[in-house]
């Protein structure tokens, strides 16, 4: 049994949090929209993970990701790239000695942003597929 109340609060965020990455890019703060496209990324596993009661906690998008792959079934190629992209943007976006020289926002450029956008973006499709499956599974309930 789904909680979508759950579901649905989860996917909200993760939507919002995703759709303030474009702001961050516009702005030139690659560093925090590619930790903002961890944190979407996140939200969205978590969003269908505490829905059905099931674990949900830590940072880690590949653990996460193995969590819902019990779920949904094998993680797609591309998600699983993505998942371990994002994991290496968890941290070292926000801390200035993450770096042995200067700070973390001088380590990150648009691209990479760019590619971080689009790897949660590719994260939350798949949840949302896994999750519209499952309650056509359950007759729509």
């Amino acid at each position: 049994m789904i909680d979508w109340e759950e579901y649905d609060r989860w996917m909200r965020q993760a939507r919002y949090t995703l759709e303030s990455v474009n702001a961050d890019i516009e702005h030139g703060s690659y560093c925090w929209a590619c930790f903002k496209a961890q944190q979407a990324a996140e939200y969205a596993l978590k969003a269908l993970l505490r829905s059905l009661g099931r674990p949900a906690f830590g940072h880690d998008l590949r653990a996460l990701s193995l969590e819902v792959e019990k779920v949904c079934g094998g993680v797609p190629r591309g998600v699983w790239r993505c998942a371990l992209l994002l994991d290496k943007m968890y941290i070292p976006t926000r801390y200035p000695d993450a770096f042995s020289s200067g700070t973390s926002f001088e380590h990150y450029v648009r691209e990479e942003a760019e590619e971080a956008k689009a790897c949660a973006e590719k994260i939350v499709a798949w949840v949302e597929r896994c999750a519209r499956r499952l309650k056509e599974g359950a007759g729509g309930a």
